[in-house]
């Protein structure tokens, strides 16, 4: 039998640094855009969100959970889907070079 310590910690654990973040209590229309938004608009919206995202003392944590799980919607840890997209797509790059370097 397992001892309680030796035990995986309940998935609230994963989730707890969401307790802390900025927008927390701010309207998710400011960090998710609505259908056809573009051009002007939809920059000052990402704009707005992003300058909560650098004021949160859990950005590091947000960005890091958003590119592990590939979230595709949103602003999380002060990127837009286009930026994280953008860095994912490098980082696979990156691990395919790697791969076939090892090879």
């Amino acid at each position: 039998m397992s001892l309680p310590h030796q035990l995986p910690g309940p998935n609230a654990d994963f989730w707890d640094w969401q307790l802390h973040s900025k927008c927390r209590g701010e309207a998710s229309e400011i960090f998710y855009h609505p259908d056809g938004e573009r051009g002007r608009a939809r920059a000052q919206r990402e704009n707005r969100a992003k300058a909560i995202c650098f004021e949160c003392p859990v950005l590091s944590q947000c960005r890091e959970h958003a590119l592990r799980v590939a979230e595709p919607y949103g602003i999380w840890g002060g990127m837009s889907e286009s930026e994280r997209s953008a860095v994912l797509r490098g980082a696979a790059g990156k691990m395919e070079v790697a791969a076939a370097s090892a090879k």
